[in-house]
């Protein structure tokens, strides 16, 4: 074949020309690889599967680790806890050897011998084994003892706190005399101690009455106190037996230079009313020619001597029982034997409508007699009912010579108080009884 002439070559002669078919496969068989090359990465990082090196997971097994380890110390610990308990339970140095290893404070009106009767049992014992509440709950049922608290310290020694109780009254129960807190406990005497407490005697308790019964009492006497002595005045300390009989009418032994007299201050307002006794006494006294008791429950009203009755007569005291009684504290006009609201033979002069007589004739017939005893029975019944009045009252007999006061006197003047004389009636009118 000959040689074309000329300096150009042909496209065709380049890049001949392929049938059809052929490339196409080619390009396809071309795409596929591209196509493979750039997704396999990315198909590899979402298709990762991770490969299992044991038979529990990381967690679980540091989980298990943790709770060997906490097994461990806990074993151990409970090893040396056993073994010091044991040490401790059958060592000498843990025992109470004596009372000098108790220790007790706090002690005033409660002796040593009160709380070794208690501890005593536990000398010898292992300090461990010593029922630290129970010996408290029976310390604390000692009169004197408020609260107590018992602790112990190692090796061997126990330490023992005491709060007393703080007295406030005298408790008068028939022939003994105690003492009181605030609440209605009864304590006894303080024996060996040389402390005076100024307190009034209570009246009015009973031996076998439970402390609820003699709770609102002490309320009472608490308030009274607390009144009478609100201002500085400190009238309590003129106050010798206060009577909580009768929650209603609380009645006071007042003492002064004159004498005593009962006051009956009701049931409130009752240092208002013992002021008024307070500024009137010395007036009575010069009004009547004996002042033993005064009414003031009542408004605008005053009623003098009103006690015909009186409750009755205490038991007396032992001489021993005085003696203690009067170390303690207790006033003399407390100890000394008195019926202060008992009838008396000759009382004071009463405002009665109907005159009595200074002295009894020496001799009288039975029937003026029988006039003469009806005269004093019905003087008696207008005493027990008299009432304070602001009218002027008659002139009083011959036998008495002070003026008739403007209070009442309840106390009837009977017409014998001079009967034990035997001597005649000067002017006295003979059908006059």
């Amino acid at each position: 074949m000959a040689r074309k002439s000329g300096s150009t070559i042909s496209q065709e002669e380049l890049y001949p020309q392929v049938d059809e078919p052929s490339r196409q496969e080619l390009d396809d068989a071309h795409r596929l690889d591209l196509d493979v090359d750039e997704e396999s990465p990315f198909l590899r990082g979402q298709k990762r599967v991770s490969v299992r090196r044991g038979g529990l997971p990381k967690k679980a097994a540091t989980r298990l680790t943790w709770g060997a380890l906490a097994a461990l110390v806990v074993l151990v610990c409970g090893l040396a806890v056993t073994a010091v308990y044991r040490y401790g339970e059958h060592s000498w140095r843990f025992r109470v050897e004596s009372s000098d290893d108790i220790e007790i404070s706090g002690l005033g009106n409660v002796t040593r011998p009160q709380v070794m009767e208690v501890m005593g049992e536990d000398i010898g014992r292992n300090i461990f084994f010593i029922p630290l509440d129970q010996r408290q709950k029976q310390l604390e049922q000692i009169p004197w003892v408020e609260s107590a608290s018992v602790m112990r310290f190692v090796p061997n020694r126990i330490k023992i706190e005491i709060h007393e109780r703080t007295p406030v009254a005298f408790v008068r129960l028939g022939a003994k005399i105690l003492l009181t807190d605030a609440t209605g406990t009864l304590m006894e005497l303080p024996t060996g101690s040389k402390k005076k407490f100024s307190f009034p005697v209570i009246l009015g308790m009973n031996a076998g009455e439970p402390q609820s019964t003699r709770a609102p009492r002490m309320r009472i006497y608490n308030q009274l106190l607390s009144e009478l002595d609100s201002e500085g005045a400190h009238y309590s300390q003129d106050l010798s037996e206060v009577d909580l009989s009768d929650s209603d009418d609380v009645k006071v032994l007042a003492n002064d230079a004159g004498g005593e007299v009962l006051v009956h201050l009701g049931s409130a307002d009752f240092l208002n009313r013992f002021k008024v006794y307070m500024s009137h006494a010395q007036e009575w006294r010069q009004q009547f020619s004996r002042l033993d008791s005064v009414d003031l429950r009542y408004e605008h009203q005053i009623v003098v001597n009103p006690d015909l009755q009186g409750p009755a007569k205490q038991p007396p005291l032992s001489l021993s029982v005085a003696k203690a009684a009067a170390a303690a504290g207790v006033k003399p006009a407390a100890l000394v034997m008195h019926e202060t609201t008992a009838p008396k033979p000759s009382p004071a002069s009463a405002l009665s409508p109907v005159k009595p007589t200074a002295r009894a004739m020496p001799s009288v017939s039975k029937r003026k007699a029988a006039k003469l005893h009806h005269h004093r029975a019905l003087a008696k019944k207008a005493a027990s009912t008299v009432h304070a009045t602001n009218t002027p009252a008659p002139p009083l007999s011959a036998a008495t010579s002070s003026p008739a006061p403007q209070t009442a006197n309840s106390a009837a003047e009977p017409s014998n108080r001079a009967a034990k004389s035997q001597k005649p009636s000067a002017g006295i009118p003979k059908g006059q009884p």
